[in-house]
């Protein structure tokens, strides 16, 4: 940076240019310029053209000469005249050389300011390399490890679906196994079941051996057509459970049930069995109402039946429960009806003591049967379609003892299973159950 700086000595021109300290040599550059060095910089003093000041000089000169015998103190008065004025401007020059070294100065610390920042600049500089660098290498590891992981992931995935692919197998292995379990205990039931039939059959052969009056017991049976309820026939001396024949009411129809002679004091007409899942339940409405099964196992005896039977007179209904671990348990109404076919053969309900729980599982009040092919229930979802079986369902309420029977192992979580809500929950299908009824004043 050069700063220069113009002085004006009488008719001339004062030239500064430099940086540094003061010093004294003087370099005579032609008649116009003068040049003063100043360390490693230079001020220059411009003169005036000769022929500018000629005129004035020789004014002085004349003066002098003609006025010098005379006005000597005069020249003196003028010669300190110009001294003072070369001393002014002495002066003022070397102002101005201090004022420049200020300014020197002042670039001298912005300088240095620059440096510093230039270096703040290159360390930030640096760091930004650095983290750019270790960026990089971030990068690179985040991306080895995205490859190891998906390849870890996709070891994964082909183990999972090579256990898939077992669990499949093995669940078809099960299915058919519990297939195969299902048919061997349905047939296991049959053979009992006629194993029970035949020795029940040489019991009574024994006895009508055994016993004098034989023949009143073979008149009994004959007579038992009779008889409209088991109360009746129990009350008739007939006091052994089995199949008997009664007489539907007010018409010479007959129908067949199975007469439980032995629990409570006997006398119960049994119109529901479930035992072990050989009969279908997920029947139609006329089915339900006209009755289906076999007396001597599982059975329905028929909303109709029951219907007329239950509006004659009062009729007490004990609910007898098995599960699968051996427990059983019972609910008792003191007074049970189901109304006509024209009213869905709605239940009414009232009296409930037992052991199956405190509470109804059959809801109150009293609620509409309702088939596979006839929705009479509470809710848009129709219940019987969904649950299976015929029943008095609210809003596919707490109960339905006609559901899908399953076995053992089975059993557990099963919506639309043999269930009864307030002893077992929602989800256990019971082994079986029986329904059954007799008069109040039995």
């Amino acid at each position: 940076m050069q700063l220069t700086v113009y002085f004006f000595l009488g008719c001339g021109i004062f030239l500064a240019s430099g940086y540094n300290s003061f010093s004294k040599s003087v370099e005579t550059i032609g008649k116009k310029q003068y040049q003063v060095q100043h360390g490693s910089c230079s001020y220059t003093f411009l003169l005036p053209e000769t022929d500018n000041c000629r005129s004035s000089a020789s004014y002085v000169s004349n003066a002098v000469q003609r006025d010098a015998p005379l006005d000597y103190d005069d020249s003196v008065q003028r010669l300190q005249l110009l001294e003072n004025i070369m001393e002014n401007n002495t002066q003022w020059l070397m102002k101005v050389l201090n004022q420049t070294t200020r300014l020197e100065l002042q670039l001298l610390e912005h300088s240095l300011s620059t440096n510093k920042l230039e270096r703040q600049i290159s360390d930030q500089t640096n760091e930004i390399t650095k983290l750019q660098e270790k960026n990089s290498f971030l990068e690179k590891r985040v991306l080895e490890m995205e490859d190891k992981h998906t390849l870890q992931l996709k070891s994964i995935k082909d183990e999972k679906d090579q256990l898939q692919v077992l669990v499949d197998r093995q669940n078809s292995i099960i299915e058919e196994l519990e297939k195969q379990l299902v048919t061997a205990t349905v047939n296991n039931s049959v053979l009992q079941k006629q194993q029970h039939d035949l020795m029940e059959t040489v019991h009574n052969l024994l006895t009508m051996i055994s016993t004098p009056n034989s023949k009143n017991n073979f008149i009994a049976k004959e007579e038992q057509i009779s008889f409209k309820d088991c109360a009746e026939a129990f009350k008739s001396g007939l006091t052994t459970s089995g199949i008997y024949t009664l007489t539907v009411p007010n018409t010479a129809q007959e129908k067949k049930a199975y007469c439980d002679m032995e629990t409570g004091g006997g006398g119960w007409m049994v119109i529901q069995r479930r035992e072990d899942g050989s009969v279908d339940f997920h029947r139609t409405w006329k089915e339900y109402k006209m009755g289906f099964g076999d007396p001597a196992g599982e059975y329905w005896l028929g909303n109709e039946f029951v219907s007329q039977l239950t509006n004659q007179k009062r009729y007490v209904l004990k609910i007898h429960l098995k599960d699968w671990e051996g427990n059983e348990a019972y609910s008792l109404y003191d007074h049970f009806s189901l109304a006509s076919e024209e009213l869905k053969y709605r239940i009414y309900l009232k009296g409930l003591t037992g052991t199956a729980g405190k509470i109804s599982s059959i809801s109150q009040p009293g609620n509409d049967f309702s088939t596979k092919d006839a929705d009479n229930d509470k809710c848009i979802c129709k219940c019987s379609q969904m649950l299976t079986g015929g029943w008095w369902f609210d809003a596919c309420g707490p109960s339905n003892l006609n559901g899908m029977y399953y076995p053992l192992r089975q059993n557990n979580n099963k919506f639309n299973g043999i269930k009864w809500y307030y002893w077992k929950g929602s989800g256990y299908s019971l082994k079986a159950t029986t329904m059954m009824i007799r008069p109040a004043d039995f």
